[in-house]
């Protein structure tokens, strides 16, 4: 089979790879549609140390191909999904409700971190009855491929705002997980959603997406803008989607008292700390609270983000902006690295 792969920082190649078989726990699943994130592009740049040759990807779904003795409940042929975390759904973490942590911190991130990624023609879904999920009829697979991470992410990061019906949020960015979030934002019942955002397609679909409010940082500060629009008093949460320490302070800056702040973004390529600014914070008594987190897997957590794809309550295609069969992934990878020609996030289909 082929494999879009990382020979080295850097780098990336399409080489072949044997067919996987399934252990006892597994299902081989052969790759219809993925998407390109970038986590892959941070990888092949050398923020996550893999070995020579491991196969990139944690965004994809298929068709099962090989079913593994201890596997019941699925079919070969059947079209199935699987998410970016993939946990044992045994150690103490796991059983203790922090899947994405399994193992240790981190440690559900198994795919391109621990296995080979899926960006292949075939690939192995560990402890398959917790992780693989059926994809319904009433989707496509490019829209059930946005499940496996985009959603799964953005919806994690509005349901760690601990929203109520009624309140207010900003998001800072609108990349595909920041529009997710956006869209979470939306679903749990935020009366105003500020999307803190400069590009004029991703404004739009903030605004489709359920944003009532436009933030554009190129014309004024952020923090004050969203601030001169609540009468000064703030927001409710803020949620982090871009990895920056100017955007990390922003969100304790701009939440109230009692407020909350939910961090999504990864901020591995930044050396320093970040920092938490004493006033923003009340001096560590203003009542703030700050929630991270890693994808959450499982899935019971595809099925239910199924469930509100099917039944129209939003289309997650509209992120996708490029189209790339499996023989040009190497070109849709240079252009999510170089974010060129409006790119957001580039199906890739075999």
């Amino acid at each position: 089979m082929k494999a879009f792969t990382t020979p080295g920082v850097g780098r990336t190649e399409v080489i072949d790879k044997p067919i996987p078989t399934p252990g006892p726990d597994d299902v081989i699943v052969k790759t219809t549609a993925a998407l390109i994130c970038t986590s892959d592009v941070h990888t092949v740049a050398g923020a996550l140390p893999v070995e020579a040759g491991r196969t990139l990807g944690h965004e994809a779904v298929g068709v099962v191909e090989a079913i593994g003795s201890n596997v019941t409940g699925f079919t070969e042929g059947q079209r199935v999904a699987v998410n970016a975390i993939t946990p044992c759904w045994e150690c103490r973490y796991c059983q203790t409700g922090y899947t994405s942590q399994c193992g240790g911190p981190l440690g559900g991130y198994q795919y391109t971190a621990q296995r080979d990624g899926n960006m292949a023609e075939y690939f192995v879904v560990p402890k398959a009855r917790g992780n693989l999920a059926p994809i319904p009829d009433a989707i496509t697979d490019a829209q059930a491929v946005y499940a496996c991470d985009m959603l799964s992410t953005g919806f994690m990061g509005a349901e760690h705002c601990y929203l109520r019906l009624g309140d207010s949020v900003a998001i800072f960015a609108q990349g595909a997980v920041g529009l997710s979030a956006t869209i979470g934002a939306t679903l749990l019942g935020a009366a105003r959603i500020f999307a803190v955002e400069a590009i004029p397609a991703r404004q739009d679909l903030a605004r489709a997406f359920g944003a009532t409010d436009i933030i554009d940082f190129t014309q004024g500060d952020a923090v004050e803008q969203i601030r001169a629009a609540t009468d000064g008093e703030g927001v409710d949460a803020a949620i982090e989607a871009f990895g920056f320490p100017q955007t990390w302070e922003a969100c304790l800056r701009v939440t109230k008292a009692g407020g909350r702040v939910s961090n999504i973004g990864y901020h591995g390529e930044n050396p320093n700390p970040l920092p938490v600014p004493l006033d923003a914070f009340g001096l560590g008594m203003a009542d703030k609270s700050i929630h991270t987190g890693l994808c959450p897997g499982g899935n019971d957590r595809m099925q239910r983000i199924f469930a509100l794809i099917g039944t129209g309550r939003f289309d997650p295609t509209l992120m996708t902006t490029h189209t790339f069969g499996f023989d040009d992934v190497e070109k849709a990878f240079e252009l999510m690295r170089t974010k060129q020609d409006g790119v957001i996030k580039p199906l890739i289909t075999f």
